[in-house]
């Protein structure tokens, strides 16, 4: 699996952006997909995850409410809907994934994952 993360840009506090993930490779549709996000200075932490139908997700508490993960499967690709930014979402956000069984759990860790894409950058102003 090929990832490739855009999106990303300057925002003002309380703004939205909306991520977008696209991938190619013929194991997408087996493929969990999260986001992951790191801050200048600080380790890469989960943001969110969908599963490979789409059908569970599983946000972080620190964006719950506020950001949204969602899949096209038809179009190959995983959004991420950010709402009511703050400066503390200031990061390069990258989207990952791992192939799966339709019940696996999804994981929250660096490790769980084996594929990910570039990072974009997101910069919040307040």
């Amino acid at each position: 699996v090929q990832l490739q993360a855009f999106g990303g840009g300057l925002v003002q506090a309380g703004g939205s952006l909306r991520l977008s993930c696209a991938a190619s490779g013929r194991t997408f549709s087996r493929s969990n997909i999260a986001w992951f996000r790191q801050a200048p200075g600080k380790e890469r932490e989960f943001v969110a995850a969908v599963s490979r139908n789409g059908r569970r997700i599983l946000h972080a508490d620190s964006v719950k409410g506020r950001f949204t993960i969602s899949r096209d499967i038809d179009k190959n690709t995983v959004y991420l809907q950010m709402n009511s930014l703050k400066s503390e979402d200031t990061a390069v956000y990258y989207c990952a994934a791992k192939d799966a069984i339709l019940t696996a759990p999804l994981g929250t860790q660096h490790d769980d994952y084996s594929y990910w894409g570039q990072g974009t950058e997101v910069t919040v102003s307040s």
